[in-house]
C-alpha cells in the first residue's frame, strides 16, 4: 500500500505539473528557498571577503605575539596544510641618520629612539606596503626591504629629517634608506606606537648586534590561509599559549573594524530573516490554493472507495516530492546566481571573493522543508477528511484537527529557524514579536474592513461596488490576503528602513573630517600652547583630555588576582572571551575625566554626573568592557596610581562608537576624581594632506609631544566601511527582488475565485474596463490597509532593531512610514493586476470550462 501510494503521489505530481495546478506552489517554494539560499551564499562569501580585507590591518589572519621566539605546538600548528606563515621581530633602538653633506653635529641632531621591525620573507600575508621611492612615486611594494637596505615611515623620516639615499645606523650596522613607507599593513596592531619606524630584512638583524641577553624583543608569528584552517590554528594556538604569549585577531585588535563587521553581519542576518518570512507567506497562500483545487478530486476518490490513509499518503507524498524538487531547484539557482555575482561583487569591492561553504545550501533545504511542513501540510492533510457529498455540494469544506498540531509544530520550528538565522536573541525576539503583533492587527483590521464594506456596499455604484463586494464576499480569502500582503510589505519595508539608517550612520561615523592625528604626552603646562599652535595652523581648536595610567587592584573588595579570576568567569562562553577578559583585568588602564559626553558616547545604564557639578569620586565604564569583566552599576573598583589607591563606585555604563576616531576611554572618572594624580593630555585633530609639515613643526616646538599618524588606519577602516555598505546594498536588492517575486506568487495563489467571477461577468456582458476597475478597487482597498499597517509596524520595529541590535540612534519618521504605506499599496495593486491579467486575456468559455472541469 505504501508503494502504491507513493506511485500515485508521483503520478499526481507529474499530472499537476503538466496541467499547471501545482506550478504556483512549486514556484513559491523554489523562490523561497532561492531567496534564503542566495542571501546565505552572498552573505557567507561577503563576510569571508570582508574578514580577509579587514585582516590587511594585521598583515595576516591571526597573529601570535611573544617575548621569546615562538616554538612548540603553536609553531607546528602554523605549518599545516592550508596555512601560510611568516614572522617579524620588533625592538626599540636608537636610530641615527647620516645625511649626505651634513656635519657630525647635524647627524647627532638626527638621533632618536625608534621602533625596529625585522621582516621575514613573505610578510605581509594580507595587504601590502605602500612605499615612496627615490622619484617620489607611490607604489605597492612587491617584497620586503632587500639585504643591506631599510625602509622608514614617512612620519619618522620627517621627524629625523631623513631622505632616500641616506645611511641609517642601527647598532653596529649601517644600512641605506631605500624607500619611505606611506602605508603599512599591520598599523592596527600598533595604533599608539609613536616612535619613528624602521623596517629591515630579518637576515640583517644579527649584524646590528641589538639582540642580546636582556634585550626587550617582541616576536610575532603571522598566519593566513583558508577560513577553516585559520579557525583550527586559532583554536590550537589559544589552547597552547605559553607565558608571555597572546593571540590576536582583527576583532580583538580594532573595535572600529569589529563594530562595522558585526553590524554588517546583523543586517545580513536580518535580510535572511525577511526571506524566511516571505517564504512562509508565499507557501501558505500557494498551498491553500493547491488544497482547494484538489477538494473535488479527493471527493471523487472517496466515492470510489479510497481510504483516508490512502488520500493522506498520496497528497502528503506529493507535497514531500514537491518540496524536495523545489528545494533542489532553489538551491541550484541560488548557487548559480551567487557564482555569477562573485566576479561582479569582487570588482565592486575591489577584493577577491573566497568560495562559500555549504552551510547556506543546508539552510536552504531546511527552510524549504520546515516552511512546507508549517504552511503547506495543514491544508493538504485536510483533504483526507473531505466528504463524498463534495461531488454534489461545493460548499462542504474539509476540516482536519490533526492539521492544527502539524501547523503548531511547523510554526514552532519556523520560530526556532528565525531565532537561529537572526544570530541575536534580541533580533530574533523582536522579529517574532513584531510578526505576531502585526499579524493580529492585520487580521483584526481586515475583519473590520469586511464589516464596513458589507454595510456600505448597497450605497456604492459601478465597478467600485463590484470590487469591494469581492472583499466582503470572500471574507476568509480577504483576511488571508490582507495579512499575507501586510506581513510581506512589513518585512520589505523593515529591510528598507534599517538599511537606510545603517548606511546613513556609517557615512556619518566615517566622515571625511574624522581625526587622523592623535597627539599624546602633552604636559599640563603645555595644554594651552598646544591648543594655540593647532589653531594657528588653521585647524579647529581641540579639546584635550587628561590621561592617567593606573593598574586595577580590586573589584568589590576582592584583590586583583581574585578579580582576574572573576573576570575570566564572567568574560563569556568561549575561550577567547575568557582569555580577553583576564588580560583586560590585568592590564594597565588609561583613565580620563570629562564633564560632558560627546555624541559618540551614550549612557545605557545608571546615571552620568551633571555637567559643571562637583560630585563625589565615581566611574563610568564602556558596556562591552564592563560585561567582559563582570562589572555593573554599583560595583566598586580600585586602582593603583603611582603608589596611591583610588577607589570609587561605578555609577554609569556607556556605549561607545569607536569608529568615530575621537579619543575614547574604557573608564572615565567624574571631574575632580583624578585631581592630584600625575597626568598627561591627549587630543585628536584632522590634518589635511596638504599640511605635510604639521607633525615636524609640532614636534620641533614641543619635543616631548608625540604625534600618532592614524591616516592609514582611518583609510582602511573607511574602505572597509564602504565595502560593507556595498555588500549591504547588494544583499538588500537581492532580498527585495526575491521578495517581490514571492509576493507575486502569494497574490497569484488566490486568483481562481477571481477568474471564475471574471468569466461569469464577461458572459453577462461586463466590459474589460469594468473588470479592470473592479479588480483595481479590490486590490487598492486590500493594499491600502495592508500597506499602512505594514509601514507603521515596520517603522516601530525598525526603531527597536536599530537601537537594540545595531546600536544606532533612531527617531520615528512618520512621513517615511506614510510614503512606505503608499508604495506598499501601489506594489500590491500592480502585483495584483499583473497576477490576474489572465481574467481579461482568456476567453470566458475557456476560463469557466477550465475551472469547473
Amino acid at each position: 500500500m505504501k508503494g502504491s501510494a507513493f506511485a500515485l503521489a508521483w503520478r499526481q505530481l507529474r499530472r499537476d505539473l503538466k496541467s499547471g495546478d501545482i506550478r504556483i506552489l512549486l514556484a513559491a517554494l523554489a523562490l523561497a528557498v532561492f531567496a534564503v539560499t542566495a542571501v546565505g551564499f552572498v552573505t557567507d562569501r561577503a563576510e569571508r571577503a570582508l574578514a580577509i580585507e579587514a585582516n590587511r590591518l594585521m598583515g595576516g589572519d591571526a597573529v601570535v605575539r611573544g617575548d621569546a621566539p615562538i616554538t612548540g605546538a603553536v609553531r607546528k600548528a602554523a605549518s599545516v596544510h592550508g596555512l601560510r606563515s611568516t614572522e617579524t621581530v620588533e625592538l626599540n633602538s636608537m636610530i641615527r641618520v647620516a645625511r649626505a653633506g651634513h656635519d657630525a653635529q647635524a647627524d647627532a641632531d638626527s638621533l632618536r629612539l625608534g621602533d625596529l621591525r625585522a621582516l621575514a620573507p613573505g610578510f605581509p600575508l594580507r595587504g601590502t606596503f605602500r612605499v615612496l621611492d627615490g622619484r617620489g612615486v607611490e607604489r605597492n611594494a612587491d617584497d620586503i626591504p632587500a639585504r643591506g637596505t631599510v625602509w622608514m615611515s614617512r612620519a619618522g623620516a620627517d621627524t629625523l629629517g631623513a631622505a632616500i639615499g641616506d645611511t641609517v645606523r642601527l647598532g653596529d650596522a649601517s644600512l641605506r634608506l631605500a624607500a619611505l613607507v606611506a602605508q603599512e599593513p599591520d598599523a592596527a596592531l600598533d595604533y599608539f606606537n609613536v616612535a619613528p619606524k624602521v623596517f629591515l630584512n630579518l637576515a640583517d638583524l644579527p649584524a646590528t648586534g641589538l639582540v642580546q641577553e636582556g634585550s626587550r624583543v617582541g616576536y610575532r608569528l603571522v598566519v593566513a590561509g583558508d577560513a577553516g584552517a585559520v579557525e583550527r590554528f586559532v583554536a590550537t594556538a589559544r589552547a597552547s599559549l605559553g607565558r608571555g604569549q597572546r593571540l590576536e585577531t582583527i576583532g580583538q585588535v580594532r573595535p572600529e573594524i569589529r563594530s562595522a563587521l558585526e553590524r554588517a553581519s546583523r543586517f545580513l542576518g536580518l535580510a535572511a530573516l525577511v526571506s524566511v518570512v516571505l517564504a512562509a507567506i508565499a507557501v501558505a497562500m500557494a498551498a491553500r490554493r493547491h488544497s482547494a483545487r484538489h477538494l473535488s478530486g479527493a471527493a471523487v476518490m472517496r466515492c470510489l472507495g479510497a481510504s483516508q490513509r490512502t488520500l493522506a499518503g498520496i497528497h502528503v507524498g506529493e507535497l514531500l516530492l514537491l518540496g524536495v524538487m523545489a528545494s533542489v531547484l532553489g538551491v541550484a539557482f541560488a548557487f548559480a546566481t551567487q557564482w555569477a555575482l562573485s566576479d561582479w561583487l569582487g570588482r565592486v569591492l575591489s577584493l577577491s571573493i573566497p568560495p562559500s561553504g555549504w552551510l547556506p545550501a543546508m539552510q536552504g533545504f531546511g527552510v524549504g522543508l520546515v516552511v512546507l511542513l508549517a504552511f503547506g501540510a495543514p491544508p493538504v492533510l485536510a483533504l483526507r477528511r473531505v466528504s463524498a457529498l463534495r461531488v454534489l455540494r461545493h460548499d462542504l469544506d474539509a476540516t482536519e484537527p490533526s492539521a492544527w498540531f502539524v501547523a503548531i509544530a511547523g510554526i514552532t520550528g519556523l520560530a526556532a529557524l528565525l531565532w537561529w538565522k537572526a544570530g541575536s536573541a534580541t533580533l530574533g525576539g523582536a522579529m517574532l514579536v513584531g510578526i505576531g503583533a502585526t499579524f493580529a492587527v492585520l487580521a483584526l483590521l481586515a475583519w473590520l474592513l469586511i464589516v464596513v464594506v458589507r454595510r456600505l456596499r448597497p450605497r456604492l455604484r459601478g465597478s467600485l461596488r463590484y470590487g469591494l463586494a469581492n472583499v466582503s464576499r470572500r471574507a476568509a480569502t480577504s483576511v488571508a490576503q490582507v495579512t499575507a500582503l501586510g506581513l510581506g510589505l512589513m518585512a520589505l519595508l523593515l529591510l528598507t528602513f534599517v538599511r537606510t539608517d545603517l548606511l546613513d550612520r556609517w557615512q556619518l561615523s566615517l566622515a571625511q573630517d574624522a581625526p587622523n592625528r592623535f597627539i599624546i604626552n602633552v604636559q599640563d603646562d603645555q595644554a594651552q600652547p598646544v591648543r594655540d599652535f593647532i589653531a594657528a595652523q588653521g585647524l579647529a581648536r581641540p579639546t584635550l583630555f587628561p590621561m592617567v595610567r593606573a593598574r586595577l587592584v580590586a573589584h568589590n573588595g576582592a584583590p586583583v588576582a581574585n578579580a582576574a579570576t572573576q573576570a575570566q568567569t564572567a568574560g563569556g562562553d568561549t575561550d577567547a572571551d575568557q582569555v580577553r577578559a583576564r588580560r583586560r583585568s590585568e592590564r594597565e588602564f588609561n583613565l580620563s575625566t570629562t564633564s560632558v559626553l560627546r555624541d559618540d558616547n551614550k549612557v545605557v545604564a545608571g546615571t552620568f554626573w551633571m555637567a559643571g557639578a562637583r560630585v563625589a569620586p565615581q566611574f563610568s565604564v564602556e558596556e562591552d568592557f564592563a560585561a567582559s569583566l563582570g562589572w555593573k552599576v554599583g560595583d566598586r573598583i580600585a586602582f593603583d596610581i603611582a603608589g596611591q589607591r583610588l577607589e570609587a563606585p561605578i555609577t554609569s555604563v556607556r556605549s561607545v562608537e569607536w569608529e568615530s576616531f575621537h579619543p575614547n576611554f574604557f573608564v572615565i572618572a567624574a571631574p575632580g576624581t583624578l585631581d592630584g594624580f600625575p597626568a598627561s593630555y591627549i587630543t585628536a585633530v584632522s590634518v589635511p594632506e596638504a599640511k605635510t609639515r604639521f607633525t615636524a613643526d609640532l614636534v620641533a616646538r614641543f619635543p616631548n609631544v608625540s604625534v600618532i599618524d592614524v591616516a592609514a588606519v582611518l583609510a582602511q577602516v573607511r574602505a572597509t566601511g564602504d565595502q560593507v555598505s556595498r555588500v549591504v546594498q547588494v544583499v538588500f536588492w537581492l532580498s527585495l527582488a526575491a521578495g517581490v517575486l514571492v509576493l507575486m506568487a502569494a497574490i497569484s495563489a488566490s486568483q481562481d475565485e477571481r477568474l471564475l467571477e471574471g468569466g461569469v461577468m464577461r458572459v453577462l456582458g461586463g466590459s474589460r474596463l469594468q473588470l479592470r476597475l473592479a479588480q483595481a478597487s479590490e486590490f487598492a482597498a486590500i493594499g491600502l490597509l495592508a500597506g499602512l499597517v505594514a509601514a507603521i509596524a515596520a517603522s516601530v520595529l525598525s526603531g527597536v532593531i536599530a537601537e537594540r541590535v545595531f546600536d544606532l540612534p533612531w527617531e520615528p519618521d512618520w512621513m517615511l512610514a506614510v510614503a512606505g504605506g503608499g508604495l506598499g499599496m501601489l506594489a500590491a495593486l500592480a502585483a495584483g493586476l499583473f497576477a490576474t491579467r489572465r481574467v481579461l486575456d482568456a476567453p470566458p468559455s475557456v476560463t469557466l470550462r477550465e475551472l469547473q472541469g
